[in-house]
């Protein structure tokens, strides 16, 4: 199954480091050695097994823009399952940003009216932070009448945080198929179990793609930074020509369990129970994987 998301803003704004660290494997300090995009890059990337995402990286030179708009623009616009439009915080040419975006937009409701539309308002790093939550809403608020009467959705990004993981973990999240199929599973698991909470990442990316929090939990932004975090040391065990399959962290509060859960997930669950042995839990979590596994093998069955 193939979903296209179109990747659009102005030459400069970030769109293919985004996609290199989030795709590629890419640490944030590495993107600067990309050079610009020209033209339209395509990639096909691989998501849970059978999803496929054809994503289409537009370079954002004036020449190419204005192509897009004329010659190319049933092309580009054709079809379309997402169009997530990004945004430089600092661009000195917001009325042309804003001219471009209105284009596309445009372009969208003649060719694909379907489409769920994001903005990402990226390079949030360079703003202060007193300003952040400020600067963001003006922007969110501009956007959301600008987009009408498609529905747009604003994230404030940056790839030096885990802003950068939570847009791009809600922007899959639309395309998966079943996606209640697996929650309600995942529900089921977490109260099995007893757990806090269940995570579902993605195995490539380590994008949260599902979750059960059974008991409430202040940070918000835990989900994003996790994925940050256990990513960045999978790729540290793959520098060491060692291979990431499992860990486990304790401390006074908790313990975590990370493990690898189908062909095309991992799994986290946190518990607090200090009753329920780690080799209960592991078992469990053994025992849950070849029932997810089969799940995922209907779940294809059925789309053929």
């Amino acid at each position: 199954m193939k979903k296209k998301v179109l990747l659009m803003g102005k030459s400069g704004s970030g769109k293919t480091s985004m996609r290199s660290i989030i795709f590629a494997n890419y640490i944030a300090r590495d993107t600067r050695r990309l050079g610009a995009t020209i033209d339209v890059e395509h990639s096909h990337v691989r998501f849970l097994g059978n999803l496929v995402l054809n994503l289409w990286d537009c370079g954002g030179q004036e020449a190419f823009m204005e192509n897009y708009f004329a010659s190319q623009r049933d092309n580009i616009f054709r079809n379309v399952e997402v169009l997530i439009y990004v945004f430089d915080v600092e661009s000195r040419e917001l009325e042309k940003d804003m001219h471009y975006y209105q284009s596309c937009l445009e372009a969208i409701l003649e060719n694909s009216p379907d489409a769920k539309v994001f903005s990402l308002i990226h390079k949030m790093d360079l703003v202060q932070d007193d300003q952040r939550e400020r600067i963001f809403k003006e922007r969110e608020e501009d956007l959301k009448r600008l987009s009408k009467p498609l529905e747009c959705t604003c994230f404030a990004t940056s790839i030096w945080d885990e802003t950068l993981y939570k847009a791009w973990s809600s922007i899959v999240y639309q395309l998966i198929p079943n996606v209640q199929k697996l929650e309600s599973n995942l529900t089921a698991f977490g109260d099995t179990i007893d757990a806090d909470e269940v995570l579902l990442f993605e195995r490539a990316t380590f994008l949260v793609i599902s979750h059960c929090e059974r008991r409430p939990h202040e940070d918000v932004h835990r989900f994003e930074k996790i994925s940050n975090i256990i990513k960045q040391f999978k790729l540290s065990c793959s520098k060491l020509a060692a291979s990431f399959h499992c860990m486990e962290v304790r401390n006074s509060a908790f313990t975590a369990f990370v493990d690898v859960f189908t062909s095309n997930t991992f799994v986290m669950v946190i518990m607090s129970d200090k009753t329920i042995p780690s080799a209960a839990t592991l078992l469990n979590i053994k025992n849950a994987k070849k029932y997810f596994e089969n799940l995922d093998k209907v779940d294809q069955l059925i789309k053929k």
